[in-house]
């Protein structure tokens, strides 16, 4: 990694380099206290303390002790659209968890990656600025410092990342080009050991979509389907266990996140009567595991991601072409 450095100006010569680096660098308290104890701080080259003072072009440089991940190494193949000495971004596979978890202790994205940090001789720590369900699919951001960690954590907090998704629904949400947003807030569904639902008590969760195409159903579609009593209100009244017929056609979506809770693009869609095409856990709600399987997983993919670089403050822009199996359900109609 790349050192940290800052050439003060006459405006900081009357502050502490604990000041600037909170005020130059955007470094978090708690990092400012790591760098006392673990990092390295110079200024112009000799040993700093974070209590003296500098003047007008002095080199303030802050080096991070070496880290290494301990995730073991996995040759899985990924796909790295983007790396440079501080982060790298990551085009996910639908069916990859992105860390080992209890029940999944190796074949994931970490291992995946710290066979690639292996390949290349790096030696730094692998930290995951943002998650994706294993069957999500699309862009991922992993820092390699904790200074660009807590930026764009911040960045996140403050919904200034922005983060798109593309998602195959069932049911018609609108003509293209309709737009809409939903405001509910989302919590554990205290009768499911997975599910989240909307719920007043929950934690505010904001979802904005736009309607790129509508699908018409096919003759096999609509097999099955009887008359729709489905309505978001309905659904709302009656709970999250409440199954509700079927609606046929679909549309494809592009969806924009303000918040990141978890399942949040599904519980939000499935709230307003429009589930995932593939999604089980959700669909069930409206009859749909009843129906042939049309995709082995939830249609979501993260599809574009726009931030500042925690370092040189450029505006980065990502996309993620649709994956091959969304493609192909999309040209098959």
């Amino acid at each position: 990694m790349a050192d940290i450095k800052y050439i003060l100006t006459t405006e900081d010569e009357s502050r502490y380099l604990k000041e600037l680096l909170r005020m130059r660098l955007d470094f978090s308290g708690r990092l400012v206290k790591k760098i006392k104890y673990d990092g390295q701080l110079t200024l112009n080259g000799r040993p700093a303390k974070l209590h003296e003072k500098g003047r007008a072009g002095d080199t303030l440089c802050v080096s991070y002790p070496e880290e290494e991940s301990y995730f073991e190494p996995e040759n899985i193949p990924v796909e790295i659209i983007y790396e440079d000495d501080d982060l790298l971004v990551v085009n996910k596979p639908a069916g990859l968890i992105v860390h080992p978890t209890k029940n999944f202790q190796d074949g994931t994205l970490a291992n995946a990656l710290a066979w690639h940090i292996k390949e290349r001789g790096d030696k730094y720590k692998l930290r995951f600025v943002n998650r994706l369900d294993m069957n999500t699919s699309g862009l991922l951001i992993v820092a390699k410092n904790s200074h660009c960690q807590d930026f764009l954590t911040h960045e996140m907090e403050r919904n200034a990342i922005v983060k798109n998704y593309l998602a195959i629904v069932h049911g018609t949400v609108g003509e293209p080009g309709t737009k809409g947003t939903v405001d509910a807030p989302i919590d554990k569904d205290p009768n499911h050991v997975a599910r989240r639902m909307v719920t007043p008590t929950g934690y505010p969760s904001v979802t904005h979509y736009e309607v790129l195409q509508t699908i018409a159903p096919s003759d096999a579609d609509l097999q099955g389907f009887g008359p729709s009593e489905h309505s978001a209100e309905r659904n709302a009244a009656n709970g999250p266990d409440t199954k509700q017929a079927p609606l046929p056609g679909y549309s494809l979506l592009k969806l924009r996140l303000d918040t990141g809770r978890t399942h949040q693009i599904r519980v939000h869609m499935t709230h307003i009567g429009h589930p995932l095409l593939g999604d089980e856990l959700y669909g069930e709600l409206y009859g749909y595991g009843e129906l042939p399987p049309e995709m082995p997983r939830q249609a979501l993919h993260a599809s574009h991601l726009e931030f500042r670089h925690p370092m040189s403050g450029e505006l980065m822009f990502f996309d993620a072409r649709l994956p091959e199996d969304m493609q192909s359900w999309l040209a098959e109609r």
